[in-house]
């Protein structure tokens, strides 16, 4: 569910401060029970008095709260930068428009929110709408935190603005091309696409089925990774969760019934990055667990294992994954010549550790059935050759972008899906050689620079007819 970003991926965010996930108990009764709604200027109270001792408290308890929601909505893995100080930006987001930084949102009064209102920063999370009135691309998943109930955006804010260290270094400036750097056309886009309605429990459900749907609806925000998006970049809604393409990884659909997903496998690999099926976490997913789900308590992590497993199939859930047979490890048909250069390759890079026949070793994944083998997309196989996997604890495993070749990596990623998975899906070395370079770009860019060179022309047509004009008169 990456947070992703993911685009990505999943996986991201702007300015306004990832913000937003999860209350400990259950969905609506939890919002008032363990938020806190304290104001602003409630949180700062004197000690010494018993009132004021208990305000400081209540403070104190929802600034925690505040702590326990930022992890919950993975804003680190968006606002911290490697080696620098946490949530104060400059992580640069891939996004198929180009590079977007991700802002500040330390309480620094010179170059994060420190000055930010309860009302500012709730229009911005929730809104899109920073406090200078500039509007933030939906990178942030503000689309999402639109689902945020008022009493954890306080909590999120006093958090951010009371505990957090502030920091005044200055990440960069997006610039995306003409046109997408005119941040006015999102208010266009946000009256199209934005549903800035909070979430409304359905009572025709559990507590706990409500508590995980405003999880995943909102706080961890799973669509924004795991739902296709159309022309204009907006979540196709026909199609929640059935899987989409985040330019270089794949975030497959998380819809029930398919390759042995249920309550239980889906609790395990929120915890821990694995399952019992085979599934094991990479990419921007591996991220959000690392960083955001493995931290979330019991209770939201079966919640949300049940309004995931309670959703409509997705169209092909239906249809079972084969199930492969065991591979035969013999060296007779590599001693007669008959072995595949994908084989080859599969053999003198992967086996050490995967075995030739797929089956893993001393803890390290099997292949054969693996969830990632039966996604209708190759990209996540090619992607993790490319990148390597490589999980906060446990083994990990080497990137190979700098040992083989898009057309080595394109026939291993092929020989694995067929052989150990069954899967006809694939990809050449053009397609390893784009997501090596980050992926496919939007085609709005494309259309965008075919319509300023029409502009250029007609300007220069303009200027060509006054001149000719002029000459004339002359």
């Amino acid at each position: 569910m990456l947070k992703p970003l993911a685009w990505l991926a999943c996986a991201s965010a702007l300015l306004a401060g990832g913000a937003a996930a999860a209350q400990e108990a259950a969905p609506v009764r939890a919002a008032a029970a363990h938020a806190g709604s304290a104001a602003p200027a409630q949180l700062a109270v004197a000690t010494g008095a018993p009132g004021a001792q208990a305000g400081a408290a209540a403070a104190s308890s929802q600034i925690e709260r505040g702590k326990y929601l930022a992890t919950a909505g993975d804003c680190v893995a968006c606002h911290t930068a490697s080696g620098k100080a946490p949530f104060a930006g400059g992580v640069a987001i891939e996004s198929p428009l180009g590079l977007i930084y991700s802002t500040n949102i330390t309480p620094s009064k010179t170059a994060g929110i420190g000055n930010y209102t309860l009302e500012q920063f709730s229009r911005a999370v929730r809104h899109g709408v920073r406090a200078d009135g500039s509007h933030l691309y939906p990178a942030m998943p503000y689309t999402a935190y639109a689902k945020l109930s008022d009493d954890d955006t306080a909590a999120l804010y006093a958090y951010f603005t009371q505990g957090v260290k502030a920091d005044d270094s200055k990440p960069p400036q997006t610039q995306l091309p003409f046109p997408f750097n005119i941040r006015a056309s999102m208010g266009v886009w946000n009256a199209l696409f934005l549903d800035d309605k909070p979430y409304v429990a359905d009572k025709s459900k559990s507590v706990e089925w409500n508590r995980g749907a405003y999880l995943a609806q909102g706080l961890a925000h799973c669509s924004t990774c795991h739902t296709p998006r159309n022309f204009l970049m907006a979540e196709k809604h026909d199609l929640y969760l059935q899987g989409a393409s985040l330019g270089t990884w794949y975030a497959p659909a998380i819809t029930p019934g398919r390759n042995g997903w249920n309550q239980q496998t889906l609790a395990d690999y929120l915890r821990t990055g694995h399952a019992s099926n085979g599934a094991t976490a990479a990419g921007p997913m591996l991220e959000a667990i690392d960083k955001s789900f493995s931290k979330l308590d019991q209770q939201d992590i079966l919640a949300l294992s049940v309004y995931l497993s309670d959703l409509p199939q997705h169209e092909h859930a239906a249809a079972a994954a084969p199930v492969v047979p065991p591979v035969s490890g013999s060296d007779i048909a590599e001693m007669a010549g008959q072995i595949s250069a994908g084989e080859q390759l599969y053999r003198s890079n992967c086996a050490s550790c995967h075995q030739n026949t797929g089956d893993g070793m001393r803890g390290l994944p099997a292949l054969r059935n693996h969830s990632v083998l039966h996604h209708p997309s190759a990209d996540n196989v090619s992607m993790a050759i490319l990148q390597g996997v490589w999980p906060e604890h446990g083994q990990g495993m080497p990137g190979f972008a700098n040992e083989l070749s898009d057309r080595e990596i394109a026939e291993i990623s092929n020989y694995v899906m067929t052989t150990f998975g069954q899967n006809k899906a694939s990809v050449d070395e053009h397609r390893v050689a784009a997501l090596r370079q980050g992926g496919d770009t939007s085609p709005l860019l494309l259309l965008s620079r075919i319509g300023m060179v029409g502009g250029a022309l007609l300007v220069l047509a303009a200027l060509i007819a006054i001149l000719r004009r002029k000459k004339k008169q002359a």
